[in-house]
């Protein structure tokens, strides 16, 4: 049997409490009404002149009125105050804080729990694109890793070269950080790490597959060089201005 949702829960039981509320007003009513009638009856002047029994009866039922509403809104005060001393933040359960059997059930199913979650873990499992899971790239995309490196090349590049043109969205590596070339070295076939990085770069951008793992490791390491003889050039420039005002002062 499909069991029932929890809003569906509250919403029979806020129903069910609105019927026993109509249900024992209705009965509350009538037996008020039927006992005035019947002391009406059964008074020596059949009517509500000088009848006592009938101002007792309805004095009777309007203190029972009174009372059991106040019961009610005193019971509803005291939930809402209850509650509102509930902390919302989390604090970790001590022992002196619950029965042992208690606390030893918590901390079995809390164990329990993280066992299952670690269990669950994918391994042993490849995503075109993605980093393998249990590894330093678990969770790293590729394609917008690499991508993200442009952004930070770019700023690095314009401390050094203030006048460094604007990136565009579709510029080539090699064409927009031309002017970077003469700071990298060059390997035997003559290619720096900046014709590496713009082939990455391209890859990422045009092809419709994923980049593999290699591709991307080798597009991150010439990023990483990159930024690194940034970084270097940035030291020299700083520590040359130094030098010059210390000079300039003496």
């Amino acid at each position: 049997m499909r069991k029932l949702s929890l809003r569906a829960q509250v919403w029979i039981s806020d129903i069910c409490y609105a019927l026993l509320v109509l249900v024992t007003g209705c009965f509350f009513a009538i037996s008020c009404a039927l006992l005035l009638s019947q002391a009406v009856r059964t008074s020596p002047t059949k009517s509500w002149t000088n009848n006592w029994d009938a101002v007792i009866i309805a004095v009777t039922y309007l203190l029972v009125c009174i009372i059991s509403i106040a019961l009610c809104v005193k019971r509803r005060i005291a939930v809402r105050r209850r509650l509102q001393r509930i902390t919302k933040t989390h604090h970790s359960i001590v022992r002196k804080e619950v029965p042992q059997p208690v606390h030893e059930y918590i901390s079995q199913e809390f164990a329990r729990s993280c066992l299952v979650s670690y269990e669950s873990q994918p391994r042993d499992t490849v995503h075109s694109g993605w980093g393998k899971p249990g590894t330093r790239l678990s969770g790293i995309r590729f394609r917008r890793a690499l991508l993200d490196t442009i952004p930070e090349i770019d700023a690095r590049a314009r401390l050094i070269i203030p006048s460094h043109p604007n990136l565009k969205p579709h510029a080539r590596m090699l064409h927009h950080f031309r002017f970077l070339l003469p700071l990298l070295p060059k390997d035997e076939e003559g290619l720096s790490e900046l014709h590496y990085y713009d082939s990455a770069v391209q890859l990422a951008r045009t092809v419709d597959r994923e980049p593999t793992e290699e591709e991307y490791q080798r597009g991150m390491d010439a990023a990483a060089s990159i930024l690194q003889m940034l970084q270097e050039c940035r030291l020299e420039m700083l520590e040359e201005s130094r030098m010059q005002i210390n000079s300039a002062i003496s």
